[in-house]
């Protein structure tokens, strides 16, 4: 097992350094400067790009970037909150995106395996069908459409809760937000969870189970849901992953102060840093979840681990 964890871990940190230069890369071959202020002249932004060492050659940036970064140095935003470490603009939105993504998951696939479940074990009966409409819906509709409906209807006409993010009521501001991610992976963990159901009872093990006289609930736990938990972590990676790309409309929809709105004001504002560092730690957390689906693929079914490891 630790030899399977080190070659994962080795694999995304590789994975990690590549996608660093990659976006090195373009921005580096992007037009424009984050200096367009027409009124400076060309000695001075020739001298701002030397203090911000915007002047040396590429992969002396690259180099000089990597070691600041493992030092937790981000470097300054350029426009946003100018000569600002990223770091201190990181400080405060960053837990809000993270607590409002976790609260999504947990959400989502909680209500997810239940609608699955539900369906699965009721094949073609109503509560099938009621349970596949609303994972539809779930796949269908854009999150930023039920945004607009959960903040219309539950916070404005019906003020049951806030529809607008207050540092105040962090709790209760944050549950719109929620809800309103949680619905991708609530679609995806249902519909993969009911056919996957519905593939597991058809097989003669499961048949087998049933003549030996095993209770409903036991065969429930240890036969279907075991087998089926192993694809569901497959769904959740993605369904993560969704979440963090969705945040930037829903945090924009609901005022959220996280690194969603962070990034869109940076992209506005024209500041490559902050816009740079954002992209990265999105594709850090794409890594990160990946590597921990990895772990908990070796976890649960040693047979990946060793095929793996070969």
């Amino acid at each position: 097992m630790k030899k399977y964890v080190l070659k994962r871990l080795l694999m995304a940190v590789v994975t990690l350094l590549v996608v660093l230069l990659l976006l090195f890369t373009l921005m580096e071959i992007m037009p424009g400067s984050p200096f367009n202020n027409p009124e400076l002249t060309p000695e001075q932004r020739a001298k701002i790009e030397a203090r911000y060492g915007l002047d040396q050659p590429f992969f002396n940036r690259y180099i000089n970037y990597i070691v600041n970064m493992v030092q937790g140095d981000f470097g300054v935003s350029y426009n946003i909150q100018q000569n600002m470490p990223i770091a201190d603009l990181l400080v405060k939105r960053f837990p809000v995106t993270i607590r409002i993504g976790l609260q999504a998951i947990v959400i989502g696939v909680l209500m997810g395996l239940v609608m699955g479940i539900l369906a699965g074990f009721n094949h073609n009966k109503l509560m099938d069908s009621i349970m596949s409409a609303l994972a539809i819906i779930g796949v269908s509709m854009p999150a930023f459409a039920f945004a607009l409906l959960l903040a219309y209807f539950v916070g404005f006409k019906w003020q049951m809760l806030p529809f607008l993010y207050s540092a105040k009521s962090p709790f209760l501001s944050s549950i719109l937000p929620s809800l309103t991610l949680a619905m991708s992976p609530m679609a995806s963990v249902a519909r993969y969870t009911r056919s996957e159901i519905i593939d597991v009872m058809n097989q003669n093990y499961i048949t087998l189970a049933k003549t030996k006289g095993v209770s409903k609930p036991a065969l429930t736990i240890r036969h279907v849901l075991r087998n089926v938990l192993t694809g569901v972590i497959t769904v959740i990676a993605p369904s993560v992953v969704n979440v963090l790309t969705g945040s930037l409309v829903v945090e924009k929809a609901f005022s959220v102060p996280g690194i969603g709105g962070l990034l869109i004001t940076a992209i506005q504002e024209n500041d490559y840093n902050v816009t740079f560092t954002l992209a990265f730690i999105y594709c850090a957390l794409y890594i990160l979840v990946m590597l921990t689906v990895d772990i908990l693929y070796g976890l649960i079914d040693p047979r990946i681990r060793v095929t793996k490891g070969e």
